[in-house]
């Protein structure tokens, strides 16, 4: 019996016609970021999809995610390292293939080390702040590496990158800012390492327009059905719907507190859902509170009360809904209610509702159309 509390089908056709949404933005193909799992939806067969759609450069965050990337994708598949090589996993690195993200001159030595000691030319990939100060070699920095070429290139970098802060914020002054600040680093990084090519937009960046592409650009979240910018085109197609069994309706004959705190009362003559499914499984993110939707069929219902661990209550008072309630089941994300419309509406990022989305559901998936 499964012991699962939802359906959650990923849709993987809708998956690549994302992808070819953000190829037809670029002058060239982008890498693909499947980080955590691709968010959430499955690394595997979301990464292999991906790779049939024609990307040959994945994005990791960790090495056990990347070693894992190296088991069940292609082996010319490139794969790329967000977190780097710690000190003492430089040779995993090396002997898998991995490529790391260096974002201190600590890492880039050695990197550089590593490669001597091996007697190779492993690739990396040299990450610049631009302002976000997070992981990056400050400017700083930067500037001893250009003072320094023969140390630059003994970590044989073949990317220069960076990241945007505030991406998914159309007029924002920052994303200017960061794009000429890195314009001057990509003419820099250019001069002294011929052929490299330099990365600066991801998801949101791709649609901030052309100034931003550079050689490479790293989409993840669009891929996954969140747009870009809210409320702008392109919208990109859903890719995930999530399904919650009915486990019990309840019919009010009097006045009743609804959940934890009795935060919520309702009156007699109401029809409530409670629903597998709760804080546990992501819900807190996904529909928490007042602001929580679903749709049982065609009718939209809303959350009443706290959400609990494991279980959601309902209002489905103006539904007719089926019997026994084991046969029913409310939808909290789908064509109409998608990542993007959720996480609007709850003041989440796209990434908390995808990645929140916890390991107790069934998942099925979709496969693409053939080509």
């Amino acid at each position: 019996m499964s012991t699962a509390t939802g359906l959650l089908t990923i849709d993987l056709e809708a998956v690549r016609a994302n992808w070819r949404t953000v190829c037809q933005q670029l002058p060239q193909r982008p890498a693909a970021v499947i980080k955590a799992d691709a968010y959430g939806l499955g690394a595997e067969p979301v990464g292999n999809c991906l790779y049939r759609s024609g990307c040959r450069e994945f994005f990791f965050a960790t090495l056990e995610e990347a070693l894992a990337g190296r088991s069940y994708l292609p082996d010319d598949a490139q794969l790329y390292i967000l977190g780097g090589a710690r000190p003492g996993e430089e040779n995993e690195c090396l002997n898998a293939r991995l490529i790391p993200v260096l974002y201190s001159l600590e890492g880039v030595d050695r990197w550089a080390q590593a490669c001597r000691r091996a007697d190779v030319q492993a690739s990396s990939v040299i990450k610049i702040d631009t302002g976000m100060t997070r992981l990056g070699l400050s400017l700083q920095d930067w500037e001893r590496l250009r003072n320094d070429p023969e140390r630059l290139r003994a970590c044989h970098p073949r990317v220069v990158m960076s990241h945007l802060a505030c991406a998914d914020e159309w007029a924002h002054p920052m994303n200017r800012e960061q794009q000429q600040c890195f314009s001057r680093v990509a003419s820099q990084a250019r001069v002294l390492l011929p052929g490299v090519r330099c990365s600066l937009a991801n998801s949101s960046g791709i649609f901030l327009g052309s100034d931003w592409h550079f050689e490479l650009a790293r989409p993840g979240a669009s891929l996954y059905g969140f747009d870009p910018h809210f409320g702008r085109a392109p919208k990109m197609q859903p890719v995930v719907r999530l399904s919650l069994p009915v486990l019990q309706w309840r019919e009010l004959q009097g006045d009743a507190a609804i959940g934890y705190g009795a935060t919520a009362r309702l009156s007699t003559e109401r029809r409530l859902a409670v629903v597998a499914g709760g804080y546990a499984d992501g819900l807190n993110r996904t529909i928490g509170r007042e602001r929580g939707l679903g749709y049982l069929g065609e009718t939209q219902v809303s959350v009443v009360g706290r959400i609990s661990m494991d279980t959601t209550i309902f209002d489905v008072t103006h539904t007719r809904p089926a019997s026994p309630p084991e046969s029913n089941w409310i939808q909290v994300l789908n064509d109409r209610l998608t990542v993007a419309e959720v996480s609007h509406r709850i003041g989440a990022l796209g990434y908390e509702v995808l990645t929140s989305l916890a390991g107790r559901y069934r998942r099925v998936y979709r496969p693409e159309r053939s080509q």
